[in-house]
């Protein structure tokens, strides 16, 4: 979808309780732990993240708050509360989670959340989105190399027009396993490049994601702790924040322009990004500048 633009709406940080989690497991550089999604009233944010074998959720609020910039458009975030945390109630991986990922499916009030391990370990759960636990549902996926090799990074992401179809990547085996249900394949294609943006990042870059409000932005993670926004037909910047420490987890809801990330200090960050236009005028009192 393209439209007029975009802009931020708010940016909030929380901090993991440290009694849920003392010390996050390092994973690996390209580990991405994050996954949210937002309530349809749009109150709260529920965020899973992963530490070692086990998942954690955390209900973050995410109610109306004032927008601060800074110099070079940079995002000042303000304070937000973490109304619970609790460990995921589901069966732990064998070895550390890799990368943790929800996806809609075509039943009202139900997701799936799907994580996979650094062996290409693939656990898929089905998720009611009025309740925090789990209905029971849980699919346990292993890659047809299960336990040769070393273990490394591990990504996941589910198809968006169907959700039973995952696509696992493994950095050991330099493979893609697509997974439909029972049906397993491997596929690569070549795609020819539509656009190049150069030097966009000083760093690394360790996330992308497509805006869903405007295809012509995307937000892009680099390892300087930096998320930022961009035309990428334009080679513009439009806005950006910063992380207090490494990424541990980057990601954005995949229905709207919430974006989540997670340091390893604790903290996460919630992004709002809404149309261009739609942002109340608040003057000046709130720090933001058309």
């Amino acid at each position: 979808m393209r439209g007029g633009g975009i802009e931020a709406k708010s940016l909030r940080k929380a901090v993991v309780p440290t009694s849920l989690i003392p010390n996050p497991s390092p994973a690996s550089f390209q580990s991405n732990r994050l996954a949210l999604h937002v309530s349809p009233d749009s109150c709260c944010c529920s965020i899973y993240v992963a530490s070692g074998c086990h998942t954690y959720n955390l209900e973050i609020s995410v109610e109306d708050s004032s927008l601060t910039k800074g110099k070079e458009s940079l995002l000042i975030p303000q304070p937000a509360q973490v109304l619970s945390s609790s460990i995921v109630d589901r069966c732990p991986h064998r070895s550390e989670v890799q990368s943790v990922v929800l996806s809609e499916t075509d039943c009202d009030g139900c997701l799936v959340l799907g994580t996979v391990d650094s062996h290409g370990h693939l656990l898929v759960s089905r998720l009611v989105t009025t309740s925090p636990d789990f209905d029971g549902v849980t699919y346990s996926v292993l890659p047809r190399d299960s336990g040769v090799g070393e273990g490394s990074w591990a990504g996941l992401c589910f198809s968006p027009s169907q959700w039973s179809t995952a696509a696992v990547a493994h950095s050991f085996g330099k493979s893609i396993d697509v997974y439909d249900q029972e049906i397993h394949i491997r596929s690569l294609h070549t795609w020819s490049a539509l656009s190049r943006w150069m030097n966009c990042s000083k760093y690394e870059i360790t996330g992308l994601a497509f805006s869903s409000l405007d295809s012509d932005y995307i937000y892009v993670q680099g390892v300087d702790y930096e998320v930022f926004c961009g035309n990428w037909r334009d080679n513009k910047k439009v806005f950006s924040f910063r992380g207090d420490s490494n990424w541990l987890g980057f990601s954005k809801c995949s229905s709207n322009d919430t974006l989540g990330g997670w340091c390893d200090s604790g903290s996460i960050f919630v992004a709002d990004v809404v149309e261009k236009g739609l942002q109340p005028d608040n003057g000046t009192a709130d720090g933001f500048s058309s």
